[in-house]
């Protein structure tokens, strides 16, 4: 009898066990359950399926993955109304090219004192622009949406006075990936300043940029793109490594060149700022809009400024 109540015993252990394999991996057979060690099968794979059932997708190769993404902007690009998709920004150079100040924008001792260079172009021979955006005041949720949605780098130049109600908002833009930089805590027209004054002006927005953001940025940019010899040596002593301006500038309605023959150029930095309809007959979205309809158009890609650094 007690031999008959054992057997009993482990036929119901065992039929429990079976039952909780199942429960475990979804639809296996019990015979394949008592097979499987913590639902996964025999070559270490977790099961998914029930038999009968279409098998796992296999992972994608890189051709595929590429084909998905492409049909992903087609569709994010007639999601934006956009002309076309825009193109993909190739990995960054390995070597990094030497900044150095554009000619006629070096101040006495550029080089001696090793000031930031101030450059409106980064040398490199990919086919790519840099988009940089400036101060802070327009906040618009669909901007930072469109251009997650499109995989569109820029780099923002911050002012405090412009941002400092609504730190969340950037805080968010750089958990996307993008770059948050100096730009003054007022905007000040610098070379109006002592150097003293020049000082607090950019060291104050580092202390900012480290306690909102996290991190003291290493490049500024000097507000109307104007600044002298001590605006460059404040800069540095506050631990800027660089000062870039801008090449072309991106308006709601129309483009400014720098150059006369108004092209863009290979590595060119392009300014626009953060604004809506209060300043312009458009919103920041409309602006993006203009700016990448016309890259694409040209053939150049948007890469993100920091990476060629």
């Amino acid at each position: 009898m007690r031999a008959v109540v054992q057997n009993d015993k482990n036929r119901t252990r065992s039929g429990a066990r079976a039952r909780r394999l199942v429960r475990c991996c979804g639809a296996a057979t019990l015979a394949t359950a008592a097979l499987l060690s913590g639902c996964a099968g025999p070559d270490g794979t977790r099961a998914t399926s029930a038999p009968g059932a279409p098998a796992p997708a296999r992972p994608l190769t890189p051709e595929a993955r590429q084909a998905a993404e492409h049909e992903r902007l087609v569709a994010a690009a007639r999601r934006w109304n956009l002309a076309e998709p825009p193109l993909t920004a190739p990995p960054p150079p390995a070597v990094k090219p030497r900044i150095t100040a554009r000619d006629g924008f070096e101040v006495d001792h550029q080089e001696d004192w090793g000031l930031p260079p101030v450059f409106t172009t980064v040398p490199t021979e990919q086919k790519v622009v840099f988009l940089t955006i400036d101060d802070g005041a327009e906040k618009d949720p669909k901007f930072l949406e469109m251009m997650r949605d499109l995989k569109i780098p820029y780099t923002a130049f911050l002012s405090n006075y412009l941002v400092k109600d609504d730190y969340a908002y950037f805080r968010r833009m750089k958990s996307y990936g993008n770059t948050l930089n100096n730009h003054t805590l007022h905007h000040p027209y610098l070379p109006g300043l002592s150097y003293e004054e020049q000082k607090a002006e950019i060291c104050g927005m580092q202390d900012i940029m480290k306690k909102q953001f996290g991190k003291a940025p290493t490049v500024m940019r000097p507000p109307y793109g104007n600044y002298n010899q001590d605006t460059l040596v404040a800069a540095k002593s506050c631990g800027i490594k660089y000062a870039p301006i801008w090449n072309e500038e991106v308006f709601v309605d129309h483009w400014e060149f720098r150059e006369d023959d108004q092209q863009l150029r290979r590595g060119d930095i392009v300014l626009t700022h953060f604004r809506g309809r209060d300043d312009w007959n458009g919103t920041m979205v409309d602006d993006m809009r203009r700016f990448l309809n016309k890259v694409t158009r040209e053939g150049y890609a948007v890469a993100r400024l920091e990476d060629y650094l």
